[in-house]
């Protein structure tokens, strides 16, 4: 990953430059099939919608060629002339590199043509995160400023602050950032306290107020900022509502800290900004007065699927490079790479990051569909699995590398401390899985409602009912939700983890009714019930996906098809059982089920705020 240098030619970037233009004009659709309903809310109510899903997403083939001439150069760049570990050490990206990634395109990736982008698909921006994620202060500093930080003028901006502001973001002449943490408010983004009060002459927003952790907030000259504003209900009343704003450095008033010194991601700009009687034009809200939360929301939601395209290109060059290592390393007479154990962590390693990127670009094809799908589901399941894994599979590697992989003059240890972010930044996994768990049973309490009063009201013929097919399916009934037979959309070679998904997806949906007739609208509070809700639809959904990848790679006769059906067969398997464990402990009187002794130990030892045990050389007095 380090380099010789921090140009590329000035003729391969304009071959590269004019490979791109003549992609963006030969862009197709995706070849998927047209969107029906929500893929995974409906996995709560027993469904699997095989036409969300299967078959897997694919690009044309002329679409496929156009975008490998641009990914030669930009991988080129990357690995040849990105010293990452100068970036490291220093904690700052030169500006020669910047610039050189100004100049591919790369701050413009997903900005609509028209305004100067290069307006990729969210497919085609997974296949680039691939090769940007080789570097990972580079990687967040180019997703803090389109995937969150320009994303919100993108969706929810006018026509008029488009034109304005998209092409020189698009160009990178501007840098932009997303400014929503604040010192009292992490996870809990309605309780920020930076305001913004309506001037008397009703022209301007004067901002102030303070954000912390904010990536580009050094480098930035335009901020998407959140802000609490004075809203009038339609009943006269008034409230604090959030709303969203531009802001331009040039606005005055906006000042930045110094850069933090951070554990990982060092090269990347992070620092607080500060707004004090900034003069934030009409004009520049960003949406409606009020509805700044939900363009926060969709603004996370919608990148966050490309984590997994991104830390599996990050994990595959870690397998090469721990697997060239493995199989020159003697112990004993005999390489590493001849031992179980280590053998056991590479197949560990091949696996997570097939499922990642099966799931990332299966929720990619879903988000390029027409009609603005919501994923917001799936794609914060792709960020809580890659970014779990992720660490798993670093760590594993470390042990494998062993002393070298701790020591600074080898990139594993700054790849160990760049992947330690991955489970915070863009909503915390704990965060995502209770949003997970709670949306899909918020869809299934909908569709549900009527059922469950009944039970609840003693209705004799749904109870029945009930009780019907709960001794069916203690007797192990078969369940067949399509994905086998001769109108299948499985390989064979696969039928028995699709039997496993099914029988998964159908008592999953029985949990989910007994969970809400037991809770009710109180189920919001029953956080360790939900993580496990949100472990079985993650593993659920991975099982989908590499299904469906893995049947359309033997359908079309990919290179080493049957590498990948040991893959999905493997993860498919493992998934199967943990989710048959994680529905068990879903049961009121399970013997599995901890959570009243880990909730009694939590509470002593933070009533104590310490450690309760005696020493154990104590005596007592």
């Amino acid at each position: 990953m380090s380099g010789c240098g921090l140009f590329l030619r000035s003729a391969a970037a304009a071959r590269s430059c004019r490979a791109l233009v003549a992609f963006t004009a030969s862009r197709r659709p995706l070849r998927t099939s047209p969107p029906s309903q929500a893929f995974a809310k409906e996995l709560f109510l027993g469904k699997i919608e095989k036409k969300e899903v299967f078959p897997f997403p694919e690009v044309s083939q002329d679409e496929l060629n156009e975008i490998n001439q641009f990914v030669g150069p930009v991988e080129k760049f990357f690995t040849e002339e990105v010293d990452s570990q100068k970036i490291d050490r220093e904690g700052k990206i030169p500006n020669e590199t910047l610039e050189k990634l100004k100049s591919l395109g790369l701050f413009g990736m997903q900005v609509p043509e028209e305004y100067g982008g290069l307006g990729l698909s969210n497919t085609m921006y997974a296949r680039l995160g691939e090769i940007i994620s080789l570097d990972s202060s580079i990687a967040v500093t180019l997703a803090a400023h389109q995937a969150i930080g320009l994303k919100g003028i993108i969706l929810a901006g006018s026509e008029e602050q488009k034109a304005r502001y998209l092409p020189r973001l698009a160009s990178g002449e501007h840098v932009a950032a997303f400014c929503l943490t604040e010192p009292a408010s992490g996870s809990d983004a309605a309780s920020i306290r930076t305001r913004a009060t309506l001037s008397e002459d009703k022209k301007h927003y004067i901002l102030n107020g303070s954000k912390v952790w904010i990536t580009n907030g050094g480098l930035a000259s335009v901020f998407t900022v959140f802000a609490k504003t004075e809203v009038v209900d339609s009943n006269g009343s008034v409230k604090d509502k959030v709303t969203a704003f531009i802001v331009e450095r040039d606005f005055g008033g906006v000042t930045s800290g110094k850069p933090e010194d951070k554990l990982g991601i060092r090269g990347s700009n992070t620092c607080e900004v500060h707004f004090e009687n900034t003069r934030v034009p009409v004009g520049n809200v960003l949406g409606e007065v009020g509805g700044g939360f939900k363009v926060a929301m969709n603004i996370l939601n919608s990148g966050r699927f490309s984590m997994g395209s991104a830390v599996a290109g990050m994990l595959k060059t870690l397998i090469e490079m721990t697997a060239e290592y493995a199989c020159t390393r003697k112990q004993f007479n005999r390489n590493l790479s001849e031992f179980g154990l280590i053998q056991e962590k590479f197949a560990l390693m091949a696996q997570k990051a097939y499922v990642m990127e099966s799931m990332a670009y299966l929720t990619a094809g879903m988000l390029d569909q027409p009609g603005f799908p919501d994923c917001s589901i799936e794609a914060a399941m792709v960020k809580v699995f890659s970014s779990e894994a992720a660490w798993q599979c670093v760590s594993e590697a470390l042990q494998v590398l062993g002393g070298s992989g701790y020591m600074r003059d080898y990139p594993y240890e700054r790849i160990l401390r760049d992947s330690r972010i991955l489970l915070i930044f863009e909503g915390t996994n704990e965060i995502l899985r209770m949003y997970i768990a709670l949306t899909g049973l918020q869809h299934a309490g909908r569709i549900l409602t009527a059922r469950v009063k009944q039970l609840k009201q003693g209705n004799v013929t749904t109870i029945l009912e009930t009780v019907g097919q709960r001794l069916r399916d203690s007797l192990g009934r078969a369940v067949d939700l399509g994905l086998t037979g001769k109108l299948g959309v499985v390989h064979p070679s696969m039928a028995d983890s699709a039997h496993k998904l099914e029988q998964n997806v159908h008592y999953f949906s029985r949990t989910v009714e007994t969970l809400l007739l037991r809770f009710g609208k109180t189920i919001v509070e029953e956080q360790l019930v939900l993580k496990r809700v949100a472990n079985v639809l993650i593993n659920l959904y991975g099982m989908t996906a590499v299904l469906s990848r893995a049947s359309r790679s033997i359908r079309v006769g990919l290179q080493n098809h049957d590498h990948e059906v040991l893959l999905a067969n493997i993860f498919c398997t493992e998934a199967y059982h943990q989710n048959l464990c994680t529905l068990s402990q879903l049961d009121k009187h399970s013997p599995e089920n901890l959570d009243e002794l880990i909730k009694k130990v939590s509470q002593q030892v933070l009533e104590k705020r310490a450690y309760v045990c005696a020493h154990p050389l104590d005596r007592p007095s």
